[in-house]
């Protein structure tokens, strides 16, 4: 993603700035969302593993990256708090 962008962005609600998932991260939300155990904010069932991803600083929130868009609907976000093994 473009740091130019990256620099922008922030989560549409509480304003927070956002970074890239880093590999631990990415890889331990896609481990729960494989087994069933992740909703978004909205309370949908994440259905797919993300590619990429956003997550605020203070790491409460993600957001998903398809086609290297981010996707910054606040419906869409996926907290953190309830993944009990992600990296924090």
């Amino acid at each position: 993603m473009d740091k130019r962008l990256l620099d922008i962005l922030c989560d549409p609600v509480s304003k927070t700035p956002l970074r890239m998932l880093n590999a631990n991260e990415l890889t331990a939300l896609n481990r729960a969302v494989e087994a069933g155990s992740v909703d978004t904010v909205a309370g949908e069932k994440v259905k797919s593993p993300l590619q990429a991803g956003l997550i605020t600083v203070d790491g409460k929130v993600v957001y998903r990256i398809e086609d290297d868009i981010p996707v910054m609907l606040p419906d869409e976000g996926i907290g953190t708090l309830q993944l009990a093994d992600f990296p924090r």
